[in-house]
């Protein structure tokens, strides 16, 4: 979102928070310093397994995944990310949970980046050598803090989880990284709570110069996941902070990456790809607009158009509803309309629209 104030009558742009952070490349990718939202996802397969995974990892590509992390759990997993890496297209984070052999052996196996909590680590020196190995290889290190593993002494400090536990437990994380004299760093801070992870990322983001990860953290299923992401990632990403996002699903991960796009979309702050907006049919509706409407949402998928395309459902309204959309169809008995800017193109049998649709699409100019 662009920002505004005004000053002595004049409109004076706001520089976002976005466009303030601290420029990271991971591999090929830059993130922050007003580089355009990155796409993340992260594969569900045992990592170990390499044709699986890098079989979903191409899935997520031709999606649209621009960022792809893997769990390391053991020495066979960041060992498997050597090969992983010669058969895919777009950088791998590593993700490291608890032994710091891991996030080295995955950096030495070439990762682009490494997850962690240097909390959940063990000692400073175990944090240190970990810094050093990113360090010599200028690995960027993702220090990510969930509010499901604040520390006690936070928890008992703030009364509860809160966001400013969260902010303060990673703010500290990073400065022992800081003090290992290394900043080539980005932060995450999740909560599965929405509005404590949005009032935390707020709190955050003038604290610190480093691009911010945003997702809403164990949002559920790809129903109510899809709910909880949209609307906290609409909060904090429309405040102009957040550099990366993830929106988190239980389910394939390939349906992250449609959401997390579509969200952007809709924010404005990506764009590319078909837009489909239909009505939500009513007793006038002499077709199946639920079949119509899903069908020319798969068959769009692959046209790389930045247009509106509009599926009403009668040929009453529909021109008119369908005005604001670049093109349209609406059906009636047996047959249907093309509609381009509210205008009625032509009249086609009803086993004709999706065809007729698809045709006018890939010669569009």
């Amino acid at each position: 979102m662009i920002q505004y104030k005004l000053e002595s009558r004049k409109a004076v742009r706001i520089m976002t928070y976005r466009e303030k952070t601290k420029i990271i490349k991971i591999g090929g990718k830059e993130i922050g310093g007003g580089n355009p939202i990155t796409i993340q996802s992260m594969t569900n397969t045992p990592t170990e397994d390499v044709a699986a995974t890098v079989a979903q990892i191409k899935r997520l590509e031709a999606e649209g995944c621009e960022i792809i992390r893997c769990t390391v759990p053991t020495i066979e997993a960041a060992g498997a990310l050597k090969e992983i890496k010669k058969q895919i297209h777009i950088p791998l984070v590593a993700d490291i949970h608890f032994d710091y052999k891991m996030a080295i052996a995955a950096m030495e196996n070439g990762a682009d980046k490494i997850r962690i909590n240097p909390g959940n680590i063990g000692s400073r020196e175990k944090v240190k050598a970990v810094v050093d190995t990113a360090k010599e290889r200028q690995i960027p290190i993702r220090v990510g803090v969930n509010s499901g593993s604040l520390e006690k002494e936070l928890v008992e400090k703030y009364h509860g989880v809160t966001a400013t536990g969260i902010v303060e437990s990673a703010l500290d994380k990073v400065h022992m990284i800081e003090d290992m004299d290394y900043d080539n760093l980005v932060i995450s801070i999740k909560s599965s709570d929405v509005m404590m992870c949005v009032m935390a990322h707020e709190l955050l983001a003038d604290k610190t110069p480093y691009p911010l990860h945003v997702g809403i953290t164990e949002s559920g299923t790809v129903n109510s996941g899809n709910i909880k992401s949209a609307i906290g990632l609409s909060l904090i990403l429309n405040q102009g902070i957040g550099d990366t996002v993830r929106v988190s699903l239980t389910g394939d991960p390939v349906e992250e990456v449609k959401s997390a796009k579509l969200i952007l979309r809709t924010l404005g702050l990506r764009k590319g790809g078909i837009e489909v907006v239909s009505c939500p049919t009513c007793g006038r509706t002499k077709i199946d607009l639920i079949k119509l409407a899903g069908e020319v949402e798969k068959m769009v998928a692959d046209i790389p158009l930045d247009i509106k395309v509009a599926v009403m459902g009668c040929v009453v309204n529909g021109p008119g509803e369908a005005k604001e959309a670049d093109i349209g169809i609406a059906g009636g008995v047996g047959e249907g309309l093309l509609i381009k800017k509210g205008e009625i193109v032509k009249k086609v049998p009803e086993e004709e629209l999706l065809k007729t649709l698809r045709q006018e699409l890939l010669s569009w100019e």
